[in-house]
């Protein structure tokens, strides 16, 4: 039986896409759970991104269902396109397209460590602020569901692993249930509680310190990749 502590928030049953006759991705089948981290990995191409779509809604599958048991879901693209000649300023942009209140806007810029900036203008921040900032916004309407489609583009590798802490905390912080693409690896190894590889499918899935020994992590990352995570093991095992 689902307890409060373990609800789960998102089911994908054996879900596929179609394209052109060639299937995007197939037989996806995951759950989600409430403050989990759940991170997709996967070679540029594997379907990562149309995997994030089809849960939420924005890709309907052609095969398989997708249960949704929250209507409280916030989405971070991977692409935003923005008009950065605008005279857009940070407390703007937090009240584009949603019904959101001065002090949920506050709240949500502070978790996130930059509510010295809501009245800079968007053109003038970094690539790390505009993270923060873009996470805040989704945030701000506190998300039982967070989906987070490579959240640490343009930011130096100092400024990644502070995202990534900053991920984490305010996952910890709302309970919420999280999914997160990531190249990064090491921060698969070191956060996360499960992770799916895929490749058009799902290659593998589990705790980091299981499927950094799988054969089919090793075939599309390489022997050495598996090496040097190998430390980054922890014990997040728990059952669902």
């Amino acid at each position: 039986m689902t307890t409060e502590q373990n609800k789960i928030l998102l089911e994908l049953k054996d879900a596929g896409v179609k394209r052109s006759g060639k299937w995007l991705v197939e037989h996806i089948s995951f759950s989600v759970n409430e403050g989990e981290i759940l991170t997709i990995i996967g070679p540029n191409g594997s379907g990562k991104s149309t995997t994030a779509k089809i849960a939420l809604g924005i890709l309907k599958p052609d095969t398989g269902n997708v249960i949704l048991h929250t209507n409280k879901v916030a989405y971070v693209p991977q692409n935003l396109a923005i008009d950065w000649t605008l005279p857009l300023r940070v407390l703007d942009f937090m009240k584009l397209t949603k019904k959101i209140t001065f002090q949920e806007i506050n709240q949500a810029l502070d978790m996130t460590g930059v509510a010295s900036l809501i009245n800079e203008n968007i053109r003038n921040l970094s690539g790390g602020e505009f993270q923060r900032v873009l996470l805040a916004r989704a945030i701000a309407t506190k998300p039982e569901l967070l989906i987070l489609d490579e959240p640490v583009q343009g930011v130096d590798f100092t400024g990644e692993i502070a995202l990534y802490n900053l991920i984490n905390q305010v996952s910890s912080d709302l309970h919420c249930a999280t999914i997160l693409i990531s190249h990064d690896l090491h921060f698969v190894m070191s956060t996360t509680n499960n992770v799916i590889c895929l490749n058009g499918h799902i290659c593998c899935s589990g705790t980091p310190k299981t499927i950094v020994k799988s054969k089919e992590f090793i075939d599309l990352f390489g022997a050495s990749a598996a090496q040097t995570l190998s430390p980054y093991e922890h014990d997040h095992d728990h059952s669902h």
